[in-house]
């Protein structure tokens, strides 16, 4: 058992390494290489922070604060990306790019110099702010420089960054926060984001069509003040203040008010920032569906996954994230291989065959729940990652492929967008789920029954929320690979 397990890592390491071989050897392969280590900055920053709280709090205090840690960097991160998008489609994608390199890196500096928590949460404001540029320019570059019969493979290599992310993350957190010192968890951005800011530099450039352009800066503020407080509201509801307090009102009416007035603003500028038509063409409206529920599924996974069986069979972190670690495993395994499914069946197939894969994970996870195995839940992250792999690549490559150079920033950057709405609503919604399963049994996390219980009324909700991707994949219009305008356009050319 153990040579042909060992044969069957050796084999698939050669394809793995060969076909990244492949993808760096070509001219963009540079390109590639850049875009994947500024892609590293975000990815080893959403896990690395996790394992140093205790460390920060001992330091800092501001104990009841350091959820703001997470809070204000989601945010952040999810109001600029539309506003980015925008931008890089008038001024091009290197500027946008670069200047959230250095915006993220200024954030990380000063968050290594912090002397309070609320200092520090106001420097994980400005990381925020460079990530919410960062994620989705490396995605829209990839669908730049790539035909539609390469991005899948691309964006694959792209999303294998986060697998291994899911591993060295935490691993640094913890070795820093026990032998050197937290603020080492920032410090290391500064050699990454430099060289990230000299490969792309270096290796990326792009003709851009110099025009006037009238910047909507109307549209923009009540954008981000709009989706501000409506991610607010649903990020601290029922945390911070309950849901039916004033304050929770106060927030969510004016958030709606001011998502009203930006509407209506869109609709007479000349150059909306989030224009309407990315929410009233079919194709685009349901792969930002599709996106917004893989979001509330993977953010399910990742909150609660490692609680379950921490809380359930007192294993230690570590082993809670390694059986975690199978998610982001299998997601960019299958996001290679969408690129030939889709050329052959199409992009709706392809998506409907991840989601039933994915659905099938979900199920299992949620039917097992009740007698929790670190094997089981391991195998079902798995399967999931490896239908989200088949599902977010296509679907995102569909949007893409629909609109021109001058578009695809605007478009990659609302599907982004939808993926951060989706992860902001699925934790308030599974974290009401919990909290009713706990208030019921009048219990607390450090009971193992109640924290199995509310574990698995979570998984049943993740569940369903696959069941409604699924419905907003069928309603996806079935779109032929080769009607696929972006590629016709004028792309930019690395040096």
């Amino acid at each position: 058992m153990q040579s042909c397990l060992q044969g069957l890592q050796y084999s698939l390491g050669r394809h793995i390494l060969s076909s990244l071989d492949v993808g760096l050897r070509s001219e963009r392969g540079p390109i590639l290489l850049s875009l994947m280590v500024t892609t590293g900055l975000i990815a080893i920053d959403a896990t690395i922070l996790a394992t140093a709280v205790p460390s920060i709090v001992d330091d800092l205090g501001g104990f009841t604060e350091f959820p703001w840690l997470f809070s204000i960097y989601l945010l952040a991160q999810a109001v600029s990306v539309p506003l980015y998008a925008k931008l890089s489609d008038i001024v091009g994608r290197k500027p946008v790019i670069l200047v959230g390199i250095g915006l993220f890196l200024l954030g990380s500096i000063l968050c290594g110099l912090a002397w309070s928590m609320p200092a520090l949460i106001a420097f994980r404001a400005i990381q925020g702010l460079g990530a919410g540029a960062v994620q989705p320019m490396s995605i829209t570059i990839a669908g730049d420089i790539y035909t539609i019969q390469e991005r899948a493979k691309a964006q694959g290599y792209i999303a294998s960054v986060w697998g291994v992310s899911s591993v060295v993350g935490p691993t640094l957190g913890g070795l820093f926060s026990q032998f050197l010192d937290w603020r080492w968890i920032f410090f290391v951005n500064i050699p990454l984001c430099l060289l990230a800011a000299f490969l792309l530099w270096r290796n990326f450039h792009e003709r851009i069509e110099k025009r006037e352009h009238r910047i909507d800066y109307l549209g923009a503020g009540l954008l981000t003040v709009s989706m501000s407080l409506l991610i607010l509201g649903v990020l601290e509801g029922g945390q911070a203040w309950a849901w039916d307090s004033p304050l929770s009102i106060a927030v969510f009416s004016v958030g709606v008010a001011l998502l009203v007035a930006f509407v209506l603003a869109e609709r007479r500028a000349a150059e909306p920032v989030l224009p309407l038509w990315t929410v009233s063409r079919r194709l685009l409206l349901t792969t930002a569906l599709i996106s917004l529920g893989v979001g509330a599924l993977v953010v399910g996974l990742t909150s609660y996954v490692p609680t379950y069986l921490e809380g359930s069979l007192g294993v230690t972190p570590l082993v809670a994230g390694l059986a975690l670690a199978p998610l982001t495993l299998g997601w960019p395994i299958a996001a290679s291989l969408s690129g030939r499914l889709y050329l052959r069946f199409g992009f709706r197939t392809t998506a409907l065959i991840g989601m039933t894969i994915a659905l099938v994970g979900a199920a299992a996870l949620a039917a097992t729940s009740a007698t929790p195995d670190i094997v089981v839940v391991g195998v079902s992250c798995f399967v999931i990652g490896a239908g989200m792999g088949f599902v977010a690549v296509p679907t995102l490559i569909a949007a893409q492929s629909s609109v021109g150079w001058s578009e695809r920033g605007v478009v990659t950057g609302a599907n982004m967008f939808a993926r951060s709405i989706g992860s902001s609503v699925g934790v308030a919604i599974f974290g009401a789920v919990a909290n009713a399963i706990f208030a019921a049994r009048g219990a607390d996390e450090t009971d193992p029954a109640a924290v199995t219980a509310a574990s698995g009324a979570v998984f049943l909700a993740v569940a369903i929320a696959a069941v409604l991707t699924v419905v907003a994949t069928l309603a996806m219009p079935r779109t032929p690979v080769a009607r696929a305008a972006g590629d016709a356009a004028p792309e930019p050319t690395a040096a």
